[in-house]
């Protein structure tokens, strides 16, 4: 329930112990508790209202420790992405998340079910809840060198950008506002998710808001990737293995039985015929296929794995009704070929469901997001992606996804890079990021 238009909130100083404490510092904390109960409005920070924040001392020296801390969080960064993280296999990155998250003092650490890691910054009061997450997850199989190289400012090794930056950012908002003894008025939780990448299907997200944190999150930013970006729109995807499967034979002996590799085959070039919208952006793609016994055997099953994407559902719903025909017309047409009605047969599994989705333009969230880029000097022009933000969107969750600064090149590649010249930027949008969502009262329409 939102607080009545009257009410304001306050970030204060972190109170000092008993033996620091002196009048100047108790001034401080007043003078800052007062002027931002004139400042923050209910639902968002305005362009005017950060510019403000961005005066009081606490939020000075909070943002002095993110630059400052940079060299640390590159070196976490390297050190977090030299752990391997395959799909369904996060735990070891995962322990040294809790890890850090102990060490900054960070209160209730605990690993959920699903294997996401959390931990508590509380405020004044319970809520606002904000939580900030990282995925742990990367896109390669276990077995994959993992090593970081650094050249310069550039750091190289495969997930580095994405998401050993927003790991490394999760962990430097913390410490920033450890440092600079900073008390926002909501809580904010940081979490180090699972399955976000591939086949993982948002699994952390999904135990995240419909059992861990269920009913308790009031807003929820994911860093992801490099450089000032904003996402607000959720690109949805369904993604497909579906499974062809027949008797089987020698290539010469049983020829003349229906094929399950030729009926893939037939659903592949339907499916690369397929006719989509341009706006709103629709994809598809076959990504990988597999299947068959040896050259001279006729193969007693194949398999092929689908993702289809659009930031709007009808569309992504009209792609997947052309999917759906595309399988059933290329069974029945290589039963057809060889006069065998019902050989050959396919199994659709659906692995993949990411509901697509937005928070809207004028959302309070969407708009303090980018009163805090224009008070850093950022131009920032929302955009949509897939990320860990479809689902809390899809529940309607105030959501957006933002970069963590630096440059990066080659993301899902073992090629993958990330300039680090002024990275510090975006460690420092970040936190200020923070320190406005956790101040807004009550929970964000």
């Amino acid at each position: 329930m939102s607080r009545p238009a009257e009410v304001r909130e306050v970030l204060v100083i972190r109170k000092p112990k008993r033996e620091e404490q002196n009048p100047m510092r108790q001034t401080m904390a007043w003078t800052l508790a007062a002027s931002l109960l004139a400042a923050a409005p209910l639902a968002a920070q305005s362009p005017d209202d950060v510019a403000r924040l961005l005066e009081e001392p606490a939020v000075k020296a909070a943002l002095e420790a993110a630059r400052a801390g940079e060299p640390q969080t590159l070196a976490d960064q390297a050190r977090f992405c030299e752990i391997p993280a395959p799909p369904f296999q996060e735990a070891a990155r995962g322990a040294a998340l809790k890890q850090a998250f102990e060490a900054l003092g960070l209160k209730n650490v605990r690993v959920d079910r699903a294997g996401n890691v959390l931990g508590d910054r509380p405020g004044r009061n319970p809520r606002p809840r904000l939580v900030i997450a990282g995925h742990l997850d990367t896109v390669f199989p276990e077995g994959t060198d993992v090593r970081v190289r650094r050249e310069g400012n550039v750091l190289k090794g495969p997930g580095i950008g994405d998401d050993c930056r927003g790991l490394a950012v999760l962990v430097a908002v913390a410490r920033a506002l450890e440092r600079a003894g900073v008390e926002t008025e909501g809580t904010i939780t940081f979490v180090a998710d699972v399955g976000e990448e591939g086949l993982g299907d948002l699994r952390g997200m999904k135990e995240l808001f419909d059992v861990t944190l269920k009913g308790e999150v009031d807003r929820f930013v994911s860093i992801d990737g490099t450089g000032i970006s904003l996402v607000r729109v959720a690109v949805g995807s369904h993604r497909y293995r579906v499974t062809f499967k027949g008797p089987g034979g020698h290539s010469f002996g049983a020829f003349g039985l229906a094929n399950p590799i030729h009926a893939l085959g037939r659903a592949v070039a339907k499916i690369a015929e397929f006719q989509v919208p341009a706006t709103p952006k629709t994809t598809f793609n076959v990504g990988r296929i597999g299947g068959g016994t040896s050259v001279n055997s006729i193969p007693f099953e194949a398999w092929m794995e689908v993702d289809m994407r659009s930031s709007d559902p009808k569309a992504l719903a009209a792609v997947d009704a052309d999917f759906q025909r595309a399988i059933d017309q290329a069974v029945a047409e290589e039963n057809r070929r060889w006069n065998h009605p019902g050989m050959v047969s396919a199994v659709k599994e659906l692995v993949g469901n990411r509901p697509a989705g937005n928070t809207p333009a004028d959302a309070p969230i969407v708009t303090t997001a980018l009163a805090v880029a224009r008070a850093l000097g950022h131009s920032v022009s929302p955009g949509e992606g897939s990320t860990d933000a479809n689902y809390p969107m899809s529940l309607g969750i105030p959501a957006i996804t933002v970069g963590g600064g630096g440059r990066g090149r080659g993301a899902h590649s073992l090629d993958e890079q990330f300039d680090a010249t002024d990275s510090w930027l975006g460690t420092q949008w970040v936190t200020l990021l923070a320190i406005a969502l956790a101040q807004a009262g009550g929970a964000v329409p």
